[in-house]
């Protein structure tokens, strides 16, 4: 194992360079069509931005050194850049025209120094309106989507509460992302400016168990969903009740958690007496799914002193370029080594990631405690009776792993029963929650829906979109028109 140092959990972006950011932003002026901020799905993928941010317009203004007047045009249609530019993928720089024959221009960088200027310039606010509707709205969930929609229905001069069964507001943001990847306090800035504008927020209170729906409808006009797809997809393989087995969002949590509790403090983390995960150090750990949360895992032990870590990966390994059949401007489905499992080749040498390989057994001693993992390598092969194509298990290629600890991060399910099943709303086939087309109201009368609780398991910056839209929708309802 490397002696090199493990990285802390500290935010792991830099500032970019201002002046090297105004030359390359130029570059945007060049473009005949903009796609960045199209927002279309082409072949089934997202291309260009969700939220339609004015990418050219404000990347002009970057490249003239006018912060504020980016802040201002990208406030027009974003409500929370500090995000995005700390954990979105950069839907815009994949469909950059640039991007066809060189790099694309950095518009996640810009937006970061943008965002950045306007903190450090005071320029941003929310606005706590001079005179109320006397409509009352209840967003369960304060998560991006829950958070977008509560700015704009407070912004608009409805009362608005939010509530959160965790101990802090932010859903995702707070628990399902990294603090070296999202640094809680920045988090904690636009939530404090939320509260000081009039929004109210109400946490460890689990709606559907703690208070009712039919509480709820009583006392509020309308109801906006945003609990996000919190339902973990499980591996059904015998010896799964091994101690040691965990969820990969239970796993982030926690240690999202314990951090807060210790001042962010990484040492005192890690040296805990009553932190569950301290017995990661000298423990091999193996994460089950290749996705953002499975990249997250990875990081997350490696900073906890793992002895080793493997990430398992049912799919095939990416190209490491577009393929003739993936053309610009569509997604690029090709290799990305995100900063877990750069950390992981840091500290062990090596990929972590195996490809086309999943686990057959989880075997444990006598106790009951994991020891190792079983593994088959997987090909794929057409179904001959719906034509489509599956990872089938290869006969003769069984291994076995030595893991002390398995995170499952396998992607989510949908929304969790209990609180569809208390507001009673219609699922679709892929247990979200049901609405029609391009609308945001549910079966239930008053009772709306935003974000992966809507749309499954998707991206910050679609939770945002989808909470301004909605918020939209239960603004016209209210109101007979909105301006939101």
């Amino acid at each position: 194992m490397s002696e090199l140092k493990r990285p802390d959990f500290l935010e792991f972006h830099e500032a970019p360079d201002r002046e090297k950011q105004k030359e390359e932003s130029k570059r945007c002026n060049n473009c005949g069509v903009p796609f960045c901020q199209a927002g279309m799905m082409i072949a089934g993928m997202a291309s260009g931005c969700p939220l339609n941010n004015l990418v050219p317009e404000t990347n002009a203004l970057v490249s003239k050194g006018n912060y504020e007047q980016a802040y201002i045009r990208l406030s027009k249609t974003h409500s929370f850049p500090e995000f995005t530019s700390r954990v979105c993928p950069a839907l815009c720089e994949a469909a950059c025209t640039c991007n066809l024959h060189s790099k694309p221009i950095p518009t996640k960088e810009n937006e970061r120094a943008i965002i950045d200027y306007a903190y450090e310039h005071g320029l941003v606010r929310e606005i706590k309106p001079e005179t109320r509707t006397g409509k009352k709205i209840a967003i369960i969930g304060s998560g991006p989507s829950g958070l977008a929609a509560a700015q704009l229905l407070n912004m608009r001069g409805h009362e608005v509460t939010v509530f959160e069964r965790n101990d802090r507001p932010g859903g995702l943001l707070r628990y399902g992302i990294p603090n070296m990847k999202l640094d809680k306090r920045v988090l904690d800035r636009r939530i404090d400016l939320l509260k000081e504008a009039g929004v109210i927020f109400k946490c460890s209170v689990n709606v559907g168990k703690d208070l009712k729906a039919k509480e709820i409808l009583k006392n509020y006009d309308r109801v906006i969903l945003c609990c996000g797809a919190s339902n973990p997809r499980d591996i059904k393989a015998p010896g799964r009740d091994a101690k040691g087995i965990y969820f990969a969002v239970d796993f982030l949590k926690e240690v999202s958690k314990r951090l807060m509790d210790e001042n962010y403090n990484s040492e005192a983390l890690v040296k805990a007496e009553d932190f569950s995960f301290k017995s990661l150090n000298g423990k091999h750990v193996v994460v089950i799914g290749g996705g953002d949360t499975g990249n997250d895992c990875v990081g997350t032990a490696v900073r906890l002193m793992a002895a080793s870590v493997t990430q398992l990966e049912m799919m095939p390994k990416p190209s490491e370029e577009r393929t003739p059949s993936n053309p610009w401007p569509e997604w690029p489905k090709v290799l990305k080594t995100d900063y877990g499992q750069q950390n992981a080749i840091d500290a062990f040498g090596k990929d972590p990631r195996i490809f086309q390989t999943t686990v057959k057994e989880f075997v444990k001693d006598k106790s009951g405690a994991l020891t190792a993992i079983k593994t088959v390598k997987l090909s794929p092969k057409k179904d001959e009776k719906t034509g489509r194509m599956i990872m089938s298990e290869v006969e003769g290629s069984e291994e076995t792993l030595k893991a002390d600890m398995v995170l499952i991060a396998a992607g989510f399910l949908g929304s969790e029963g209990y609180i569809v099943s208390d507001f009673g709303v219609e699922c679709n086939e892929r247990t979200n929650v049901a609405t029609k087309a391009g609308e945001f109201l549910t079966s239930v009368d008053r009772v709306f829906t935003a974000g992966d609780m809507h749309r499954g398991q998707s991206l910050v910056v679609w939770a945002i979109s989808e909470g301004r839209k909605a918020a939209a929708k239960v603004d016209e309802s209210l109101m007979g028109y909105t301006n939101l």
